[in-house]
């Protein structure tokens, strides 16, 4: 099985998912993919100075999400199966940040702070450490590293470009932090091909993104192995999980998420 690297650049990384997006890379099944990405801004380390640094470009109307790399051709892939995404290892870059106020999420709106100036945290990530470091003022704080990707995905059998913030059947944002190493993700394949993307790497977050960040940061590795399943039919993610199993359920309402699940559930 093939092993391949591939690097950010204005030609490796897009802020939308799209079918008629140019893939940038055909694999097979079994194939492995290593990875270093961007921060979900576009951010990464300078080499230089080793501060957040945004060296690629965006695009108008194809650039405006996260920074994602791909997409991903995976041959053999068809519509209606499913993509196996094993996740092998994943390291953190050394820096991360976190930030409140004037982004208009609807955090920032519910609290009256889309009008007052951003606050960011800077934060120094060591991997080998395991441990992400900040100071607000004379105080110092770390949090223990947890590493994994928010967005895990391929587009919709639509045309035109779709956002990257929702989560989709067929993944997308799905921002769930037990999506670790030794984990594996089950996606529904929705068009022939895969057209497969990921980006917005975390060192830690609290469930379900709550505060509306995490500690967003770029990836120095990334490594994942493909695998098509023709046998296995899915309408929504599963994961194998070092936590345990786990099943997804997407909707703006809480009720008609969780009967997503409930054909899995009776299943067990």
């Amino acid at each position: 099985m093939a092993i391949y690297t591939l690097t950010p650049s204005s030609s490796t990384v897009h802020g939308s998912f799209s079918k008629e997006h140019e893939t940038i890379l055909s694999i097979n099944s079994g194939d492995t993919i290593k990875f270093s990405t961007l921060d979900a801004g576009w951010g990464q380390a300078s080499i230089e100075t080793g501060k957040r640094v945004k060296l690629v470009e965006r695009r108008e109307n194809i650039d405006g999400g996260h920074a994602l790399c791909g997409p991903i051709y995976i041959n053999g892939a068809k519509k209606g199966m499913t993509l196996e995404v094993k996740i092998n290892q994943i390291i953190p870059g050394t820096i991360g940040f976190t930030s409140a106020g004037q982004y208009p999420n609807w955090q920032n709106q519910k609290l009256g702070l889309t009008e007052e100036k951003e606050i960011t945290l800077d934060w120094q990530v060591d991997a080998a450490a395991n441990i992400a470091t900040t100071k607000i003022k004379d105080r110092a704080f770390s949090v223990k590293l947890s590493p994994f990707m928010g967005i895990f995905g391929m587009p919709p059998d639509e045309s035109g470009n779709h956002s990257t913030f929702p989560p989709r059947p067929c993944g997308g944002n799905l921002d769930c932090k037990e999506l670790t190493k030794g984990s594996t993700l089950y996606l529904p394949i929705p068009v022939d091909g895969g057209w497969f993307s990921l980006g917005d790497g975390h060192a830690a977050q609290g469930d379900g993104e709550i505060s509306g960040q995490a500690i967003e940061c770029p990836m120095e590795l990334v490594d994942l192995t493909f695998t098509i399943n023709e046998h296995k039919v899915i309408k929504m993610p599963q994961a194998q999980t070092p936590a345990g199993w786990i099943t997804f359920g997407f909707h703006e309402d809480l009720n008609e998420a969780t009967v997503f699940l409930l054909p899995f559930i009776s299943e067990w």
